[in-house]
């Protein structure tokens, strides 16, 4: 085999606590987290040596920057192959937007790799292999609905939360992951979440209880910064969305929603206001 061609799903954080700052630098955080059909396509071709990296996408960096090319570099350290690849990256999930885009492709290349090789390296190595690049990685290889705590590593597969409608609204603004922890006031949190509860309506089926209560105490810092992500939020309740909160680190803003008719009237509305708005599921 010579090339592989793999879907790389983007995420949703239907839940986000951060605890507190560990001592190596991190944060220990309790997160639900939940895949999505909307996906980047990764095209990865064998060439004899080295890494070249191609996206439809400029902001994408083509470089060891990017975790698609650490993807490449730590697999080849882990397992004393050394071969080259060419990967293609066809980008529709918005760069630096709090959707695991980047972290989702660097976990393609892991499977992929893993295939076109012939390494047979297990699930659970891929994802251990995967956490010493990125934190979302071990999500993103185990796909689905999961509860995830420590860093994001420490994951409990869940029943899934699929086929439900998620309008996503992205303002363009690219943010750092780091810079929205370095300026959280952990103290000043008093956002209170029950993941155990949340659980129970996802296990239940129940879409208008767990979107009610979905929270993310990361928002405080984005929108004292950018007050368009809260606007964005009570258009997307004012329009019918069960419940609505900022993915991840942000920017984007999600909705849930049980009626297909308010969705597309909310993204109508939201398209005259910022650059991207799109349609996803649940999976």
């Amino acid at each position: 085999m010579d090339e592989i061609v793999l879907e790389s799903f983007g995420k949703i954080n239907l839940a986000l606590d951060v605890l507190y700052k560990r001592d190596d630098g991190y944060h220990e955080i309790n997160t639900l987290m939940q895949q999505i059909d909307l996906k980047d396509r990764i095209i990865i071709k064998n060439r004899e040596k080295g890494i070249e990296i191609q996206c439809n996408d400029k902001d994408v960096p083509l470089d060891n920057t990017n975790l698609v090319y650490r993807a490449w570099e730590k697999i080849i350290e882990k397992t004393g192959v050394n071969k080259g690849a060419h990967i293609i990256i066809d980008k529709k999930i918005p760069v630096a937007a709090g959707l695991a885009g980047g972290s989702s492709n660097g976990a393609a290349v892991l499977k992929g790799l893993n295939l076109l090789w012939n390494l047979d390296l297990s699930e659970k190595q891929l994802m251990e292999i995967g956490l010493e690049i990125g934190a979302d990685i071990p999500f993103c290889i185990l796909g689905g609905t999961a509860w995830a705590k420590g860093v994001g590593e420490k994951l409990t597969k869940l029943k899934n939360f699929s086929n439900k409608m998620v309008l996503l609204a992205n303002v363009g603004i690219p943010i750092s992951t780091a810079s929205v922890y370095n300026n959280l006031d952990l103290k000043g949190i008093n956002t209170e979440i029950h993941m155990e509860k949340m659980i129970k309506y996802m296990e239940e089926d129940n879409l208008p209880k767990l979107a009610k209560n979905m929270a993310n105490v990361m928002e405080g810092v984005v929108i004292k910064k950018y007050p368009i992500i809260g606007e964005i939020k009570k258009d997307m309740i004012r329009c019918g969305a069960l419940g609505s909160i900022m993915s991840g680190s942000g920017p984007t803003v999600f909705g849930l929603f049980d009626d297909e008719e308010k969705l597309y009237r909310c993204k109508e509305e939201l398209e005259g206001k910022i650059p991207k708005v799109l349609v996803a599921k649940t999976i």
